[in-house]
């Protein structure tokens, strides 16, 4: 695999080891990154190893998302035949934009997939417009990495189509290890640990001993070294050593002093890089209690897992990521809460000091440069749809059915297929379903409340017997066999760029179905309303009546969204699916029987729940001025056709003119009301709860 990396930041020599870690797995990398950066506060110019691929870039700016790159060079470096294009750029940043757009521009590179970098923990509306900006980057995006959970989702949130995987910073364990470990030399810290023989190397320390706490940083109030002072005054066993500049400094001890701890504080200001490792070395615990401000909150905090691969116990504050990255493997104390953080740093360096340092190794270890590369490297061959190299099994496949009540039709659907792994999750939470699946032999699910179709999926697929398998979704009103599944299932593996197939399908009477259909866009729906639906070259999807989705596509683009209670989840799964690379396709030569109007219950509250979910896919990936052209298209159609068609085809077209000036959800909300139930938590099917083919829902 060849891959094209930019990254500004890959000016410092460590951070690197990203590149260097997937050299050593075989990945073929080109990296681009900044000539001469600010790292740290100090300028770092680049000074390649023999063996790297690195090109540096001047860069024009100093602000990480302020700044672009000369556009040449990486004009080049996209002309090259590369499988991803790795941007280690926030999603928002200019210099995201210029590659985003050289990208389009060159020919060659246009298609290939793109992976971005999000650190970004806040949920924050950039000004345009970088807000435009962001969300351009997003769509076009085929994988995200984050370092923290929140960057991941928020990214989700905001656009991106599937999964961000969250990747830590790495750490370099040659460099950052005990103090006993075999080869670790002395450096700038040394000679405290000289004193102090069991520094760093997880000796039992004596009680009455003091206990070096650590800081390093940046001086400024939000790293809480004005509350890490206040713990000291708490515990008289407490010394502290502040490694950094910053702001703070000129005042730092007039700070101590006021609250009496100043004989117990010691300055040492900056270090080079090289020396950090013997600093840890010579701390007993490591502080990070950082205090989140509006605009700003810990992304990471990688001194912290430096600080456990030297053995080092880390107690950090609530803020941020860091109860991801020191959570079980170190104490992490409520924000601001000075007494419980002097609590926790004594009992970090005496009675818990064992039990933290091995948890802290198995943390480092997860952040090593070379676990970093293998994640790096298995996001990359997700999104280029390549299998691993060891062999592996094909996945096997299960049978989730979302059922609404109707046990009578539902024994239909299950009989046939009753001898593959099947799993009911039953919105309804009757008695005679768990009894008609206990007759079958079929694993039974209660969520205990009805919130729509596509939560009944996700339930089914977070509880799937074997995890990583792929799914059949079977609606209570269909039918296949077993032996068309396993068909089906042939034809979905097949090609590795399936995502999702369905069979053909016929109704009760025979008569056949239509099961492929364009995916909703506004364009579509102008086309549609001008009678020229010929035209339209919108991807497509297939219905989730009878519908298998692919293992790999699951875990790439996640799972069904909850916002929509009934209609349109698949096809905004699909279209998503879609946008990062799989296709879809119906599998004539294997057929199922859709009985329809499986949907009972009020037609016009199953109506208002169509165009209702209809307006939400059209806001979600067009936005409102998306929507607002859609809906302009579709009322003009509608009230056409309700002049031209006669009788009941023109006045159910009467109705859709009226859902949509008013406002399909704010329709939806109305039906709701006048039974007190929320518009999404309505219960929209008193005898079976389905997924409609665009063909057979209301006009």
């Amino acid at each position: 695999m060849r891959v094209l990396r930019v990254s500004h930041s890959a000016v410092v020599d460590e951070w690197r080891g990203r590149e260097r870690a997937l050299t050593a797995l075989g990945v073929d990398v080109e990296l681009c990154c900044a000539r001469r950066w600010h790292a740290g506060g100090a300028p770092v110019t680049l000074h390649a190893r023999p063996d790297e691929h690195v090109q540096g870039v001047r860069t024009l700016g100093r602000h990480p998302a302020l700044f672009v790159y000369d556009p040449l060079p990486l004009w080049r470096a996209l002309g090259r035949d590369v499988d991803v294009i790795d941007v280690h750029e926030e999603p928002f940043a200019l210099a995201t934009a210029e590659i985003l757009l050289l990208r389009a521009l060159r020919g060659r590179s246009r298609r290939t997939p793109v992976v971005l970098y999000t650190a970004q923990n806040l949920r924050k509306r950039y000004p345009v417009p970088f807000r435009w900006l962001e969300r351009w980057a997003l769509r076009a995006a085929s994988g995200i990495s984050a370092c923290n959970t929140e960057a991941a989702r928020i990214a989700e949130d905001k656009g991106f189509a599937g999964r961000a995987h969250v990747i830590p910073l790495g750490v370099d364990l040659e460099q950052f290890r005990p103090a006993d470990a075999p080869g670790t030399t002395g450096g700038s810290g040394d000679a405290d640990a000289a004193e102090r023989p069991d520094a760093g190397t997880g000796e039992p320390h004596d009680p009455s001993d003091p206990i070096t706490v650590g800081f390093i940083g940046r001086l400024v109030p939000e790293k809480g070294l004005v509350l890490l002072l206040d713990a000291l005054a708490r515990d008289p066993r407490l010394r502290l050593r502040v490694v950094g500049t910053g702001p703070l400094a000129s005042e730092l001890r007039e700070r101590a002093a006021s609250v009496g701890v100043a004989d117990r504080v010691e300055l040492v200001g900056a270090v080079e890089p090289a020396g950090i490792p013997d600093v840890l070395r010579s701390f007993d615990v490591l502080a990070v209690p950082s205090l989140p401000t509006a605009s700003w909150t810990e992304q990471f905090g990688r001194v912290a897992v430096e600080a456990m691969a030297c053995g080092v116990p880390v107690v950090s504050s609530d803020a941020g990521a860091l109860p991801d990255v020191v959570g079980g493997a170190g104490l992490v104390v409520p924000t601001g809460d000075a007494a419980a953080l002097a609590e926790a740093l004594a009992a970090a360096s005496g009675p818990r000091a064992d039990e933290l340092r091995a948890a802290g190794f198995v943390r480092a270890e997860e952040c090593s440069w070379g676990a970093v590369g293998r994640d790096y490297l298995d996001l990359y061959r997700s999104i280029v749809h390549e299998a691993s190299p060891a062999p592996e099994p094909t996945p096997t496949l299960e049978v989730v059915v979302v059922a609404y009540g109707s046990p009578e039709l539902l024994r239909r659907a299950l009989e046939p297929v009753a001898g593959l792994p099947v799993t009911v999750v039953d919105n309804s939470s009757l008695p005679a379903i768990r009894e008609l699946c206990d007759e079958l032999g079929v694993r039974y699910l209660d969520p205990g409340r009805n919130d729509g179709f596509a939560a009944g999926v996700n339930h089914g697929l977070a509880n799937r017997i074997a995890p990583g398998s792929d799914v059949l979704l079977l609606n209570p009103d269909a039918e296949i066999t077993a032996d068309d599944v396993e068909r089906l299932h042939a034809a979905l593996r097949a090609r590795p760029d399936l995502g999702s197939v369905g069979p053909g399908q016929v109704d009760e009477h025979g008569h056949e179905a239509r099961v492929e259909w364009w995916l909703p866009s506004p364009s579509g729906t102008w086309l549609e309303a001008l009678g020229l639906a010929r035209l339209r070259r919108d991807p497509t999807y297939v219905i989730g009546s009878v519908l298998l989705l692919r293992a790999e596509a699951l875990e790439q683009v996640g799972w069904f969204d909850e916002r929509f209670f009934l209609y349109a989840e698949e096809a905004d799964w699909s279209y998503r699916a879609h946008r990062l690379g799989w296709r879809h396709a119906a599998v004539p030569s294997v057929q199922a029987v859709h009985v329809g109007a499986g949907t009972g219950g009020d037609p016009r509250r199953r109506e208002a729940h169509f165009h209702a979910s209809q307006e939400r896919y059209l806001r979600k990936h067009f936005g409102a001025a998306g929507w607002q052209w859609a809906r302009t298209g579709q009322w003009l159609g509608a009230t056409a056709r309700s002049i031209v068609l006669p009788g009941e085809r023109g006045r159910a077209a009467r109705r859709r003119a009226a859902i949509t000036r008013l406002g399909p959800v704010r329709v939806e909300a109305r039906f709701a009301a006048a039974t007190s139930i929320p518009a999404r938590s309505t219960v929209a099917t008193p005898a079976t709860q389905t997924t409609d083919t665009p063909a057979e829902a209301p006009a």
